[in-house]
């Protein structure tokens, strides 16, 4: 059986140069173990998901989004992953079908937003069919955020280096949506701030911040469920103070 998590033989895009590959195998053969546990995580996680809580969820989101607007109850976009590779990334709708959804932020009181889907963006229970990419391996239950294509042109244009963080797997969730960087990136310094905590993930990588990441995640859309749909707010420090100090200095 092929394995999903590192191959033998990588195909790299072509705009990775040499030495840019040797830092990507030196990376895995570092974390190999780790990433063998992250990948069984995964498909466990995923596998519960779609087993456990799909079959009566699922129906009923479905319904209230086409009771809410016209159009199909699923959205997808191709959206940029692993050494930055493309893949169909899969959402619930929460816009009005539109000619923009693919080339323009969601921004605050977006009019292309739904009633529905304003509640789904704040919960983030828009991103739930996102674990079937998880168990395609095209997603990790926790990594840095895939981009919408116009986004990651424009973020690597800005940011040096940025192609760092697609070292990783991108996420359902990650270090820089627990830390309040959730929603449109409209200035550089939203831009490099979330940057800074991607790369500080894909530095550290371990079995404890997926737990503690995971564990932020699941307390602030309880806290914004009965916070009466106010959008997910920002996590207490789940690490220590100097982690901010120490983001700084990646890029």
């Amino acid at each position: 059986m092929r394995s999903t998590i590192v191959e033998s033989k990588m195909n790299y895009p072509k705009n990775w140069q040499d030495d840019e590959q040797l830092q990507i195998r030196e990376h895995f053969n570092s974390k190999y173990p780790y990433l063998v546990y992250k990948r069984s995580m995964d498909i466990l996680t995923s596998l519960l998901m779609i087993v456990l809580v799909f079959p009566w969820l699922f129906p009923l989101l479905i319904l209230l989004i086409k009771l809410d607007s016209r159009g199909p109850a699923f959205f997808k976009q191709k959206r940029v992953g692993f050494l930055g590779r493309t893949f169909w990334c899969y959402k619930f709708r929460t816009m009005y079908v539109n000619d923009m959804a693919d080339t323009r932020q969601a921004v605050r009181n977006d009019p292309r937003v739904t009633r529905l889907g304003k509640f789904l963006r704040n919960t983030c229970l828009d991103e739930l069919p996102q674990f079937f990419n998880v168990l395609l391996g095209h997603m990790s239950v926790v990594g840095p955020r895939p981009h919408m294509l116009k986004d990651s042109r424009e973020f690597s244009s800005q940011v040096a280096n940025y192609k760092f963080r697609y070292l990783s797997r991108p996420g359902i969730t990650g270090l820089s949506q627990v830390r309040g960087y959730r929603g449109p990136a409209t200035s550089f310094q939203s831009i490099f701030r979330r940057y800074q905590w991607d790369a500080y993930y894909v530095r550290n990588v371990s079995f404890i911040l997926d737990l503690r990441i995971m564990a932020e995640t699941g307390t602030l859309m309880i806290k914004s469920v009965l916070n009466k749909n106010k959008p997910v707010p920002v996590g207490k420090s789940v690490f220590e103070r100097g982690t901010m100090t120490a983001a700084k200095k990646i890029a």
